[in-house]
């Protein structure tokens, strides 16, 4: 007789084929949406889940019942995937399936690097074909079998003496797997690829930083070091516009961050959206936001994506948010902005960075980092976490060395000086998503940077730094449930349906960067929390 564990992942299995499947089909939410299959749900990267069973009138009632907890204290920035009752979880070294209705260890796989880590962080995986597929510190790509976690092929797609590491979650759509490696602040390039999920060979490459001779190189002046370190690197999630066939790509920030003097121009295709044909890698459009950047505001998501009733028409939409703490949404079809809001504080954010000391909202730890916003179909709202956080910046008087700050960093040229934690706050603001206009506003204690999630009970979940979940009424933002984690929430959080039950998962725990800056935020090992109905 097979174990509950075998039927659960063989079941998740199936279900991972049959996503792909579907999402050719333009199928992304299935009406019953029993499953989490991408990091932001699904490809258009709407973070809303159909279920229902957990509702504004009973999450009051909504209790934890289990926990897992990593082996190692490693940043707690993972987003879960989960298929048929199975959720996969990652850090930077490790990979876990646990039963998502007990916390049940079903298999683990521990990465041992084989290469220099450059930086320490990591924000999930991706399932199809069976497979389960992640970066690593050391830039490997592996596939992962998904039954009992052995390792099927591993391919290491960039060179970590270089500034390379992989943090980002890839997108598997078809045959192809999506991914781009991080380290801006390390003097690298940043590039997005398409890798073959049967052997990770590369299948195309694009240059966010364009090599000599490819269009927009012109952007960078005449000294090709600059573009070689020009950075654009690629550490959130993607997403994939089912009716184009095409890949939305968000460009990261120029590098070095604040000192300029060696990048004239707008420094193509930082700070962008870019869409690109998701079988060649061609680019098909772009939009760049902030051109020239000296502020390290990466566009950070590209996403989500929806059709929307805008002036008496309907328009196929895309949100982009990033660092420098403004929504904007962007028709797909004529590639024009529809609106530009902010969504957390902003003052001289477009000033120029010199070297005299100017006091500049948000920093470059504000806006949004590496959750993004959700899309609630039901009530046509975006909802958008937000740090709202300020700081000093201030360039040097002469560029940093790019060959030591591969090994050592950081590539930024200056120096930001950020206001006391004390005066560092939250945002959660629900907008119209056909006109911008804010609905509600919940103000957090300290940044938020946990998953949102929104549901068809009317409820948006996500997390707070200061340790608890929190589930709101979508309609008005009033608070319906606050559960303390134990930890800071900085990872992601989901909703599936295991043994016929509506589950919550969030992601807790040590989360590095914040607690560098502020030890007192606490946090352990890497956790996720199970939550359901009592009796369910």
């Amino acid at each position: 007789m097979k174990s509950k564990s075998t039927v659960l992942v063989g079941l998740a299995v199936v279900l991972g084929v049959s996503y792909a499947i579907a999402s050719r089909q333009g199928a992304v939410n299935k009406p019953d949406d029993s499953d989490w299959l991408y990091v932001d749900h699904d490809p258009a990267g709407t973070r809303y889940s159909y279920l229902k069973q957990i509702n504004t009138k009973n999450v009051s009632q909504m209790a934890k019942v289990c926990v897992y907890t990593f082996p190692d204290k490693e940043p707690s920035q993972t987003a879960p995937i989960v298929s048929a009752g199975v959720m996969y979880l990652t850090t930077a070294h490790y990979t876990v399936a646990v039963d998502g209705s007990d916390c049940h260890v079903v298999w683990t796989s521990k990465w041992s690097p084989r290469d220099n880590e450059t930086f320490n962080t990591h924000r999930g995986a991706a399932l199809a074909g069976g497979k389960i597929i992640r970066g690593t510190g050391d830039s490997f790509l592996l596939a992962l079998d998904a039954k009992d976690g052995h390792t099927l092929w591993s391919r290491q797609i960039a060179n970590p003496k270089e500034g390379y590491f992989i943090s980002m979650p890839p997108l598997v759509h078809g045959d192809l797997v999506y991914i781009g490696p991080a380290g801006a602040e390390f003097a690298s390039k940043g590039w997005v690829g398409a890798f073959r999920i049967s052997d990770g060979s590369q299948a195309w490459r694009f240059n966010i930083v364009p090599d000599d001779g490819e269009p927009g190189a012109n952007t960078w002046g005449t000294d090709p070091t600059a573009r070689e370190h020009g950075g654009g690197n690629l550490w959130t999630p993607m997403t994939f516009d089912e009716e184009k066939n095409l890949l939305y790509v968000p460009g990261g920030n120029a590098a070095p961050d604040i000192y300029d003097e060696g990048r004239p121009g707008p420094n193509l295709y930082t700070n962008s959206l870019i869409a690109l044909d998701a079988m060649t890698g061609h680019l098909a459009w772009y939009r760049q936001f902030i051109p020239h950047d000296m502020h390290d505001y990466d566009v950070t998501h590209v996403g989500p994506m929806f059709k929307a009733k805008i002036s008496g028409s309907t328009k196929n939409v895309v949100a982009s948010t990033g660092k420098d703490g403004m929504l904007r949404l962007l028709d797909r079809d004529s590639t024009e902005i529809l609106y530009s809001v902010p969504f957390t504080n902003r003052v001289n954010a477009e000033a120029p960075v010199t070297t005299t000391p100017v006091r500049v909202c948000p920093t470059s730890l504000g806006g949004q980092e590496w959750n993004g916003s959700a899309y609630d179909i039901k009530l046509n709202l975006l909802v958008a976490p937000a740090t709202d956080w300020c700081a000093e910046f201030k360039k040097d008087t002469e560029r940093p060395d790019p060959e030591k700050e591969h090994t050592h960093g950081w590539y930024f040229g200056g120096e930001t000086k950020l206001d006391p934690w004390s005066a560092a706050r939250g945002r959660l603001t629900a907008f119209d998503a056909s006109t911008g206009k804010e609905k509600w506003r919940y103000d957090a204690a300290k940044p938020l940077a946990a998953g949102v999630t929104a549901t068809e009970g009317d409820l948006i979940f996500t997390g707070e730094l200061t340790g608890d979940l929190l589930a709101l009424d979508a309609r008005t933002g009033k608070v319906l449930l606050r559960s303390a984690l134990g930890g800071p929430a900085g990872g992601g959080v989901v909703t599936y349906n295991a043994r016929g039950v509506q589950n919550v998962a969030i992601v807790s725990g040590f989360l590095g960067v914040y607690n560098s800056i502020a030890p007192e935020i606490g946090g352990g090992n890497p956790s996720v929390t199970i939550f359901r109905l009592p009796g369910k």
